[in-house]
């Protein structure tokens, strides 16, 4: 069964960072993709940043430059990379994987994932 466990999240200042982490477990296919995504109260959830396991990894153009995702597969932890922070950045974040998957750019985002994380919030506020 597949399973995902997201962590690092919390409370922090305009300005602050984070490091959030999703382990993966129950497959070993060595082709996949996973993406971070984020849900802001009253808002549509959008992509953050997205990889695929054996060769692409890059955040949205609206967080580049502050936000840097990364993939460990051999252990299949996805880590998120926060830096400078604002309040516009508070959401739940949500980490997914699909096995036997390929993308890169903007299809890393519409691909219909099979796996979710259970989500972890972030709070950005002075």
């Amino acid at each position: 069964q597949v399973q995902l466990a997201e962590s690092g999240g919390g409370s922090v200042q305009p300005g602050g960072s984070l490091r959030l982490s999703c382990v993966v477990s129950g497959f070993t296919d060595s082709s996949y993709c996973m993406g971070w995504f984020r849900q802001a109260p009253g808002a549509s959830r959008e992509g953050v940043g997205g990889t695929y396991s054996l060769g692409y990894a890059d955040v949205e153009d609206s967080v580049k430059g502050r936000f840097t995702i990364s993939l460990d597969n051999s252990k299949k932890i996805l880590y998120l990379e926060m830096r400078s922070l604002q309040p516009e950045d508070t959401a739940v974040y949500y980490c997914a994987v699909k096995p036997l998957c390929r993308c890169s750019g903007a299809s890393c985002y519409s691909v219909d994932y099979s796996y979710w994380g259970q989500g972890t919030q972030v709070t950005v506020a002075s």
